[in-house]
C-alpha cells in the first residue's frame, strides 16, 4: 500500500509540474470516418495540448479538444469533410490537367477552407506565370451528403498580359535597346498575338540576366553586375513592368598573356597555340573559356589526366588592361565515382551521359563538367540543368550530380511566305528534336506554292557509332515552275545520305552523297506554246501551205515564246548521282541577326558515279560581319564558283541573278541565247561577285519592333557556257531559211562583263520569321540581261 501511494503521489506531482501522464485509457469522441485506433496513436505518451496540435495538424479535423476524466484522457473531435471532387471552370487556356497538378486539395482527401484559401492564391500565380495577370480565381463549396463536399474554382482567364516595358538604368556602353535584344524575353506590341516571348516567366527573366551578364563579359565588361531586377504587374498598364539596374563598371582589354607550366614535363611554350586572347584585344569571356577547354585537353592527351588549368587576371583599372595567365598544375586526384543523372524523365541516360568528355572512373576535372554543363543547355532539350558535386564513399572519390527538366521538343509548324523567286508558298512541318528521348532529329514536311511544291523527310543521328558524328538522310520530291524566267517545269526526286564531322569548334566538314532523278518538261499548250515549232499545235500553231500541203515550216512560233534549244535537249527525265563535300568556318557571335564575326563555306561535287550526268562543281562564299557602333553593323561577303565537263546540260550550269547582284532578275544575267527573241538564259560555268552592306535602326520605329534599314552595292558576272551549240550535227549546218523558224543551232551571247547595282533594304525580324525588302538600282549590264528592281522575300513559323 504504501508503495501504490508513492506512486500515486509521484503521478500527481509530475501532473504538477506539466509533464505528461500515463493514462490507464484514451476515450474518442466524435469520430466518424477516422478510426478511433489511428487518433489513439497519436495520443501516447504526450501532453493534452501537444495532443491537440499533433491531430490538428494532420488536416483530418476541423477542431479537437483534449480532457482528463479521472484516469481517461477524453479526446472529442470534430472531422472536417472529405472532398469528393475537385472541378475546375471558366479555364480555356490552361487545361483542368495543368492546373490539378498545382493545387493541394484533392478529390478524397480532407477539406481544409484554409488550403482552399491557399490554392486560389496559387492558381492565380499559375496565370501570373502564364502571362494572364488579370486573371480572376474564386472558389466554391457544394455541400453533399455523408460529409462530402465539392470544391470548385472558377476562373475567368482574361486576356493574355505580357511584359509591357523592359527598363534599364545604370548603361551607358550600351543602349537599352541592344540590351533588350539580348534577352529572350520581349515586350508587348501589336504583333503579340503572334508570339508568347512577351509572357512573363520568372524563370526566363533569371535566364536572361545571366544572358545580359555573358553579353558584357564578351564586350570586356570584366566588373559588370546587376544590381537590382524588379517586377511589377501594373494593373493600370494591362502588364508587368520589369526595371533591370546595371553597374557595367569599365571596360578592359587584353593586357600580356602568358601560359606558366608547373608541371616538369609540359613545355608552356607548346601550349601557346591553344590559347584564344591576344594582347590588344577586347577582353572576352568566352575566349579565356575556349583557351581552358583547349589548354586542359591538350594537357591531358600528354597523359597528365588530373592537370587544372586556372586563368589569373590581373585588372589594372588605371589602364584599362587585364593581364591573363594560364597556369597549369597538377590537380588533387579525384576520380568521378558515380554520375547520377536525375529529373529526365523523357531524355535517355545516355543521351545526357555522352555530353560529356569524361565518365565514371576517369580523373575530375571542373573545366570538362562546365563544357559539359553548356552542350547540354545548348541542346534544348531542357528548362534547365544543373551540375553538382558531392563527396564520394572515399576522400579521392567524387559523385556528379545532373538535375535536369526535360521540355517539350517537338513542334508542328504552318509556315507561309513570299519572294518574287517562288511567290506565294505555304508549308505544314512536323518536327521533333529529341526523337523517342534519344536526341535524334526527324523533320517531315509538305508545301504548296504558287510556282512550287513538294514533300520531304529528313532523319539525324548526333552521334552516330557513338561518336560525335551527325549522320543523316534526307529523302524529297519537288515541282517548280520555272515559266516566268525561262520555259520549262522541273520535277526532282530523290534522296541524300549525309556525314557530319566536327573539326574545331569553329569548323565543320560534312560529307554528302546524292542520287536523284528530275524530269523536265516544256510546257506546250495554246496558252504556253513553247515547244510548238517542234510540236505544233492544231489549230493554233501556224503552218505555212504550198500548193494544198503543208510545206513543214511553221513562221511564228518562235515569236510566241519558244524555249531554247538547248534547254530541249536537256528536257526528258536525266539521273544524277553526285558525291560531295562541305567545310564551313563559323565564328558568327549570332547565326541569325550577326554583328560580328566571320562565315566561310567551301563546296565541292563530283557527278558521273554512275547517272547521265558528269561534271565537277566548286562554289565558295565568305561572310565578315563588324560593329561598326552600337547601332550600325557593316557586312564584306565574297562568291564565286567554278564548274568543269564538256557538253554540260543547260540544267547543270549556273543560273544567278539577284543572289549575285541584286536589281537583276532570276536567271536574268550570264550567257544568253542570241538567236531567240526572248534570250532565254543558256546558264554559266563560272561566277564571281562581291557585296557590301551596312545595316542600321531606322530612326523614329520602336527598337523593339524589330525593323533596320540597309544601304548596299553589289558587283559581279556570270560567263562560260560549256554546253552545245549544235543540236542536228553533222547533219544541219544550221541555214537560216526563215528568221521566224528556230533551227537547230545555238547563237550565244556570253560577256565577261561586270555588273553592278545600289540599293537599299527594310530589314524586318518579325513574329512571321526574317522578312527583307531590296530595291536595287542597276548600274552597268550587259546585252539581253533582264532587270527586277524589287525583291521580297520571308516567311514564317507558328
Amino acid at each position: 500500500m504504501r508503495a501504490l501511494r508513492n506512486t500515486a503521489v509521484g503521478v500527481g506531482l509530475l501532473v504538477a509540474m506539466g509533464a505528461p501522464a500515463f493514462a490507464q485509457s484514451i476515450v474518442v469522441q466524435g469520430n466518424q470516418r477516422v478510426d478511433a485506433a489511428t487518433i489513439r496513436s497519436y495520443a501516447q505518451g504526450s501532453s493534452p495540448e501537444q495532443i491537440r496540435q499533433d491531430l490538428l495538424a494532420t488536416g483530418l479535423f476541423s477542431s479537437v479538444s483534449v480532457s482528463q476524466r479521472g484516469g481517461q484522457v477524453v479526446v472529442s473531435v470534430k472531422e472536417n469533410e472529405v472532398i469528393n471532387r475537385v472541378v475546375f471552370q471558366g479555364n480555356k487556356k490552361l487545361k483542368s490537367d495543368q492546373l490539378e497538378a498545382e493545387v493541394q486539395s484533392k478529390a478524397r482527401g480532407p477539406f481544409s477552407r484554409a488550403q482552399v484559401d491557399a490554392d486560389v492564391q496559387r492558381l492565380r500565380d499559375v496565370y501570373q506565370r502564364s502571362g494572364r495577370g488579370l486573371a480572376s480565381v474564386s472558389s466554391r463549396i457544394v455541400p453533399l451528403e455523408n460529409g462530402r463536399v465539392d470544391v470548385v474554382f472558377d476562373v475567368v482567364e482574361g486576356e493574355k498580359t505580357g511584359v509591357k516595358q523592359i527598363n534599364f538604368s545604370g548603361n551607358e556602353a550600351f543602349s537599352s535597346g541592344r540590351l533588350r535584344d539580348q534577352m529572350t524575353t520581349t515586350e508587348s506590341n501589336l504583333l503579340s498575338f503572334l508570339k508568347n516571348s512577351d509572357v512573363y516567366d520568372p524563370d526566363r527573366i533569371a535566364s536572361d540576366l545571366e544572358l545580359l551578364r555573358r553579353f558584357y563579359l564578351k564586350h570586356g565588361y570584366a566588373d559588370f553586375r546587376v544590381v537590382s531586377n524588379d517586377v511589377k504587374f501594373d494593373e493600370a498598364a494591362g502588364g508587368y513592368i520589369v526595371n533591370i539596374v546595371v553597374d557595367e563598371g569599365r571596360k578592359y582589354d587584353v593586357g600580356e598573356v602568358n601560359v606558366e607550366s608547373r608541371i616538369p614535363d609540359i613545355d608552356a611554350q607548346t601550349l601557346r597555340s591553344r590559347v584564344k586572347t591576344s594582347a590588344g584585344d577586347t577582353y572576352n569571356a568566352e575566349d579565356v573559356e575556349k583557351s581552358l577547354q583547349a589548354i586542359t585537353t591538350e594537357v591531358a592527351s600528354k597523359g597528365y589526366a588530373f592537370a587544372q588549368v586556372r586563368p589569373q587576371g590581373a585588372k589594372d583599372p588605371a589602364t584599362g588592361k587585364i593581364g591573363i595567365v594560364y597556369v597549369v598544375e597538377e590537380g588533387p586526384r579525384v576520380y568521378i565515382e558515380r554520375i547520377n543523372i536525375r529529373g529526365n524523365t523523357r531524355t535517355r541516360d545516355n543521351v545526357i551521359r555522352r555530353e560529356f568528355d569524361v565518365g565514371e572512373g576517369d580523373a575530375y576535372n571542373k573545366v570538362l563538367m562546365d563544357k559539359a554543363e553548356r552542350r547540354l543547355n545548348n541542346l534544348g532539350f531542357f528548362k534547365r540543368v544543373r551540375i553538382t558535386n558531392e563527396p564520394g564513399s572515399t576522400p579521392d572519390r567524387v559523385i556528379v550530380n545532373v538535375d535536369v527538366e526535360d521540355q517539350p521538343t517537338g513542334q508542328f509548324s504552318v509556315a507561309g511566305g513570299y519572294s518574287t523567286a517562288d511567290g506565294f508558298i505555304a508549308e505544314v512541318s512536323l518536327a521533333e528534336t529529341n526523337f523517342l528521348g534519344r536526341g535524334q532529329f526527324v523533320r517531315a514536311a509538305a508545301s504548296l506554292g504558287q510556282y512550287s511544291s513538294g514533300v520531304e523527310f529528313s532523319f539525324t543521328e548526333p552521334y552516330f557509332m557513338d561518336r560525335r558524328i551527325a549522320a543523316g538522310f534526307d529523302l524529297f520530291s519537288k515541282q517548280t515552275d520555272n515559266t516566268r524566267y525561262s520555259y520549262y517545269e522541273n520535277r526532282t526526286t530523290g534522296g541524300t545520305l549525309r556525314m557530319g564531322l566536327p573539326i574545331t569548334e569553329e569548323t565543320t566538314a560534312l560529307l554528302r552523297y546524292s542520287l536523284y532523278q528530275t524530269d523536265l518538261t516544256i510546257p506546250n499548250t495554246t496558252k504556253r506554246p513553247y515547244n510548238d515549232c517542234w510540236y505544233p499545235i492544231p489549230g493554233f500553231t501556224p503552218t505555212q501551205v504550198i500548193g494544198g500541203y503543208t510545206a513543214g515550216q511553221y513562221p511564228d512560233c518562235v515569236n510566241n515564246g519558244e524555249a531554247s534549244i538547248a534547254l530541249k535537249q536537256a528536257a526528258g527525265t536525266r539521273m544524277t548521282s553526285l558525291a560531295g563535300f562541305t567545310l564551313n568556318y563559323n565564328t558568327l557571335d549570332n547565326n541569325r541577326n550577326p554583328r560580328n564575326g566571320l562565315f566561310a563555306e567551301w563546296k565541292q561535287d563530283f557527278a558521273g558515279l554512275g547517272g547521265d550526268s558528269q561534271f565537277i562543281r566548286a562554289t565558295g562564299e565568305v561572310r565578315y560581319y563588324r560593329e561598326l557602333s552600337d547601332d550600325f553593323v557593316g557586312m564584306l561577303k565574297v562568291q564565286g564558283g567554278q564548274m568543269w565537263g564538256n557538253d554540260l546540260l543547260i540544267t547543270d550550269q549556273f543560273f544567278l541573278g539577284p543572289s549575285l547582284v541584286r536589281g537583276f532578275a532570276p536567271g536574268g544575267l550570264g550567257p544568253r541565247d542570241a538567236s531567240d527573241p526572248r534570250n532565254n538564259a543558256l546558264g554559266g560555268t563560272t561566277y564571281f561577285g562581291g557585296s557590301a552592306e551596312v545595316q542600321f535602326p531606322i530612326f523614329g520605329l520602336p527598337r523593339e519592333l524589330g525593323m533596320r534599314g540597309a544601304v548596299f552595292a553589289d558587283a559581279g558576272t556570270l560567263f562560260g557556257y560549256k554546253g552545245g551549240f549544235n543540236f542536228n550535227a553533222p547533219y544541219d549546218n544550221c541555214p537560216v531559211t526563215n528568221p521566224n523558224v528556230q533551227t537547230t543551232c545555238l547563237s550565244v551571247y556570253d560577256s565577261h562583263q561586270i555588273r553592278s547595282s545600289v540599293g537599299a533594304s527594310l530589314l524586318w525580324q518579325s513574329p512571321l520569321g526574317p522578312i527583307r525588302f531590296d530595291y536595287a538600282i542597276p548600274l552597268s549590264k550587259a546585252k539581253y540581261d533582264q532587270t527586277q528592281y524589287f525583291r521580297f522575300s520571308g516567311g514564317t513559323s507558328f
